[in-house]
């Protein structure tokens, strides 16, 4: 039994098949084959954030179908159908993540897209937020992706253009604001009541 990453090859590639037999210390995320280890606890500052994020999202979505997931949660990210252990390369853990088809929740997580994924940005994680994340969401159909910026208190909201398969840029929603949650019929987010 593997306990500790000092006993992986961190320059291996593995699939979800491996990861659900290590049984670590440390949160860790496959990104295509290739292990990324999650930074230290985050700040105090980020889990308020992921708090106030939580209890708006969830106090909406009581008795509907659509759920909210805060991490840790496994998000195993699919491509061409291939959803076998073996075969999936990217399992993730999104600071939160709304969840529309309940088909693919079980219970080791989420088995394809999201329909929402939020990450609240870090200095250890904004390249992996910003670059490679933004890349692994829009390739795997992720409809919506919200990026916030704790410091600058401003949330950006990227939507998914299904028909040349990129995000574009909503907006960059600042403190004082009203989001709108575009997945969702109705709701709408004041930002003061976030980043207050």
């Amino acid at each position: 039994m593997i306990t500790s990453l000092n006993d992986i090859d961190l320059n291996g590639h593995y699939t979800y098949a491996d990861y659900v037999k290590w049984q670590l210390d440390d949160y860790i995320e496959l990104i295509k084959g290739k292990i990324f280890k999650m930074s230290p606890a985050p700040l105090s500052q980020h889990q308020v954030l992921v708090h106030r994020l939580d209890v708006e999202l969830g106090y909406y979505l009581k008795k509907k179908t659509c759920q909210v997931f805060p991490a840790p949660f496994d998000v195993r990210l699919t491509t061409n159908n291939l959803l076998s252990d073996e075969q999936i390369t990217t399992v993730v853990q999104p600071d939160l993540c709304i969840i529309c088809d309940p088909s693919k929740i079980d219970r080791r997580g989420c088995i394809g897209s999201p329909d929402l994924i939020i990450e609240i940005i870090s200095s250890s994680t904004a390249k992996r937020d910003l670059d490679d994340k933004f890349h692994l969401y829009e390739e795997s159909g992720v409809k919506e992706y919200w990026v916030v910026f704790p410091d600058e208190q401003v949330i950006s909201v990227y939507l998914l253009d299904e028909t040349i398969s990129e995000y574009q840029l909503l907006k960059h929603y600042e403190k004082g604001e009203k989001l709108k949650v575009n997945i969702l019929e109705d709701l709408t987010i004041d930002l003061n009541d976030i980043f207050d």
